[in-house]
């Protein structure tokens, strides 16, 4: 672990936000990574679905940093946006915030993950993405 980023949030606003439990954390209450990676996946997904217009699936976590420690009562913030386009294929940045002790005043990044996800059918083959609308 890095030494400790104290920083704002970005600006914008965030793709998803949650609040760990005790059941989400050891003994300790430090929060589990799995259930952070859960929640990174999740984030990811939904600028992907807006992109695909629809079912993705989760082919690759390309990098995943643990940067600082999540706590229980932590307020996390999920900023997600894509960084790559493929034929079938979205990849997206997602990087996490903590609020400790729910002061907007002590703000952390506490993950930065890069996910890919490839668009699917209903029968869950891989399809290509649908053109990107026209910009006004």
């Amino acid at each position: 672990m890095s030494t400790t980023e104290t920083s704002c949030l970005p600006e914008g606003m965030p793709t998803l936000r949650v609040m760990p439990m005790p059941s989400d954390a050891n003994i300790h209450g430090d929060v589990f990574g799995g259930w952070i990676m859960a929640q990174v996946d999740i984030a990811g997904a939904l600028p992907a679905v807006r992109r695909a217009n629809g079912r993705v699936g989760t082919v690759a976590v390309n990098s995943f940093v643990f940067k600082q420690p999540v706590f229980v009562g932590d307020l996390l913030s999920f900023y997600a946006k894509i960084v790559k386009t493929g034929t079938t294929s979205i990849t997206v940045n997602v990087e996490v915030y903590a609020e400790r002790n729910r002061l907007q005043a002590d703000v952390v990044k506490v993950t930065e993950a890069t996910l890919t996800y490839v668009a699917t059918d209903d029968n869950r083959r891989p399809r290509t993405l649908p053109p990107l609308p026209p910009v006004p």
